[in-house]
């Protein structure tokens, strides 16, 4: 591949990823005095261009359904914050015989923070303690303590509504007042108290009150499609200028990292990366590294960086790169609540998310699976896109008038509940390098290794029977059985029915991959020390979910930035002393 011949700098740090852990880890160094260089692989963004907050199905070619119809009912419509893909062409992965698998993937400057959830939930005192508390699994090196005061800081800095509730090992942070609960949460909140599971206000990274130079959210409840004026969070609009407005911060966009070179000292000294508009290949030098790409293509980029010190992927002695995958455990189920018919239009003001959910209520208890989960819920009068109806013109018969009054009169009438539950980790799920296929650089893709486990099948039949309590108890009834991702038996293991099967999501659709390049202190079982830096080459940090230890069912994205503004702050002392 044609190489160029510019003259080398050596920037005191490099950091490949623009997204949760990067943006931090971008902010954190350049303000304390480093000069640092950012890889994206995808451009750069534009608020007033790319995002489409306000924009209304008419006005979009395809009224939101994508060439074709492939966006209809996806999560990446034409409406949906810019670059966010389950299949990018020329940038394939596969999945092992017997496997699903799905991998989402985002290439443009913020990352998946664009259109995350914004859902931040601290982990709690002992999800950093799994092993001790249940006997499963592993502790992290580093306990609650440790990190809480860097969730104060992020949390501090972002802007997270919530309220102080005291719920056990879902801890109360840093928070701006909640938004008020819509009609339909209200509705949910009375059936959760009869039946005495907890539901409290949403904790999401959505600002009620300007913060260091941000307004406050104006309720379009548009967030997943972007947000101009940057209400909510988003790596691209709140992380990524604060460094940039230090002088000290240069973002090379579209820029395809695939490798890291390690010098004859042992640390690394370049990351290799393709210019995917020129197809040339380019070296960046730097004191220290920083790897935050996502924990799936982290551990991609680490498996491919082989060399007669790690002929097995860089810092991979132990071969523990690319293990101890997991993704939420996810499950859904809709109810329809004839008493919302008789609610008169109104304006559904709020985020765009939910203003309530559950946090897990039974902990402490004996269940029929270790761990928990969480529920979020939400419905009501959303802005109509196409696909919204669907159900309707699948269960009516008739057309014209007939079919507009039923449409409308069942319009809102639907609140959809879906579980977010951990995984234990377990050895027969993690990636690895496809020794066949490659993309159209060249580079070898990620192969997929998944299986549920008994306890997460448990967990998500649970779910099902929470879900369907509530609803009755609201006085609803089911809309529709359980979301059927697949009835393979080999895709969950144990010998598990198709119905059972059917009740839990595929291996990462609900988008929180972790643990693929893990902290630990024992050097045969772990990659990273607790600072997150490898245990073999003491220049190379990474900042994105996967260094985690356990997937609880809080979503990770909190503790990505409060993982990585710990570490960042560790590299910058040790940058000072000169040990790097």
């Amino acid at each position: 591949m044609p190489q160029s011949n510019a003259p080398r700098k050596v920037y005191d740090v490099c950091i490949i990823g623009s997204g949760a852990g990067g943006g931090t880890s971008a902010k954190i160094l350049t303000e304390g005095g480093l000069n640092v260089v950012m890889l994206e692989a995808g451009p750069r963004l534009n608020p007033g261009k790319d995002f489409k907050e306000h924009v209304w199905p008419y006005e979009l070619a395809h009224r939101g359904a994508d060439v074709g119809g492939r966006g209809r009912l996806q999560m990446n419509d034409e409406f949906m914050a810019p670059n966010g893909f389950w299949e990018i062409d020329g940038e394939p992965y596969t999945t092992a015989p017997g496997s699903t698998f799905r991998w989402f993937r985002s290439r443009i400057e913020g990352g998946r923070t664009n259109h995350w959830g914004r859902i931040a939930l601290r982990f709690g005192p002992a999800d950093f303690r799994s092993h001790s508390t249940d006997g499963m699994g592993d502790d992290w090196p580093i306990t609650y303590d440790e990190i809480a005061p860097y969730y104060d800081k992020v949390e501090s800095f972002i802007g997270v509504f919530g309220s102080k509730e005291n719920v056990p090992n879902s801890p109360d942070g840093v928070f701006q007042p909640p938004p008020r609960p819509r009609c339909t949460e209200t509705i949910i909140k009375k059936a959760c108290d009869h039946l005495n599971i907890t539901c409290i206000p949403s904790r999401l990274a959505i600002l009620t009150q300007p913060l260091n130079g941000r307004p406050a959210c104006h309720y379009c409840a548009q967030c997943g499609r972007g947000c101009m004026t940057a209400s909510n969070f988003s790596s691209s609009q709140v992380m990524i200028p604060v460094a940039a407005a230090t002088g000290r911060f240069t973002m090379i966009v579209n820029a395809m990292a695939h490798e890291l070179v390690v010098g004859s000292n042992g640390k690394v000294e370049a990351a290799t990366y393709i210019d995917k508009t020129t197809r040339l290949e380019h070296r960046v030098y730097a004191k220290a590294f920083v790897v935050a790409a996502s924990a799936c293509e982290s551990a991609r980029l680490l498996l491919n960086s082989r060399s007669t010190l790690f002929p097995n992927g860089l810092a991979n002695s132990s071969g523990a790169v690319g293990r101890y995958l997991t993704d939420s455990v996810g499950s859904s189920l809709a109810g329809h609540f004839p008493q919302l018919e008789k609610v008169p239009p109104h304006n559904h003001d709020g985020v765009g998310g939910m203003h309530m959910y559950m946090p897990w209520w039974r902990f402490g208890q004996k269940n029929d699976f270790l761990r928990g989960y969480h529920i979020e819920f939400g419905g009501g009068r959303n802005m109509p896109s196409v696909g919204s109806f669907d159900g309707v013109n699948a269960e009516h018969e008739g057309y014209g008038v007939s079919l507009k009054q039923k449409s409308r009169s069942t319009y809102g009438t639907v609140i959809g509940f879906s579980g977010r539950g951990e995984m234990i980790p377990n050895e027969k799920t993690y990636c690895e390098l496809d020794p066949k296929v490659v993309d159209k650089w060249g580079v070898p893709v990620l192969r997929f290794h998944w299986q549920w486990s008994e306890n997460e099948l448990k967990m998500a039949k649970d779910m099902q029977q929470t879900f369907r309590s509530i609803i009755e108890t609201a006085g609803g009834t089911v809309y529709n059985g359980p979301r059927r991702k697949t009835g393979s038996k080999s895709m969950v293991g144990g010998g598990a029915s198709e119905e059972e099967s059917g009740y839990i999501s595929e291996g990462g659709a609900i988008i929180h991959e972790a643990g693929t390049i893990r902290m630990g202190n024992n050097t045969k079982t772990s990659v990273l020390n607790r600072n997150c830096q490898a245990h073999e080459v003491k220049n190379l940090f990474v900042a994105d979910a996967a260094p985690f230890v356990t997937n609880p069912d809080k979503n990770p994205t909190l503790t990505i930035m409060a993982l990585s503004w710990r570490t960042s702050e560790y590299l910058l002392g040790q940058a000072k002393k000169g040990e790097l």
